[in-house]
């Protein structure tokens, strides 16, 4: 037994001196230049203008809109029918300085009507069924 441990370690030592080869790291990727150019866009402002009005009897909405930009300055209005009949007015400037400025005014006086409850539906009275008793049966020994 002694034999066999001694000439396991010898074995393991003149086996275990001998260790993988050493692999160079692998080379670092380099992304090929691409052979098209950046796209480059008009990034300039725009100016524009729109105006639009929506007037629906059946729903009763009713407003207008309206805007100018000149591409460093943005102004505009809008104006919507409350419900309590007046009419609400905005009209908003808009600028890298200020930031949104808006100016909110109503025409007209609100009114309220008074409430009045609608007439409502009663229910239908019910009544249950009187109770009819049979005669109890009668068992026979």
């Amino acid at each position: 037994m002694f034999r066999f441990m001694i000439a396991s370690v010898l074995l393991a030592s003149v086996l275990g001196d001998h260790h993988a080869p050493h692999h160079p790291a692998p080379a670092p990727y380099h992304a090929p230049t691409p052979s098209y150019k950046p796209t480059s866009y008009d990034e300039s402002p725009q100016p524009y203008a729109f105006k639009y009005g929506v007037s629906d009897d059946y729903s009763g909405t009713q407003f207008t809109a309206e805007e100018n930009a000149d591409g460093k300055i943005t102004s505009g209005s809008y104006q919507v029918a409350l419900p309590d009949g007046r009419i609400q007015t905005v009209t908003y400037t808009v600028d890298g300085y200020n930031g949104f400025v808006a100016d909110v005014t109503y025409e007209g006086t609100p009114s309220y009507p008074k409430y009045e409850p609608k007439h409502a539906h009663k229910p239908a009275s019910y009544h249950a069924p009187a109770p009819a008793y049979k005669p109890a049966p009668s068992y026979k020994a």
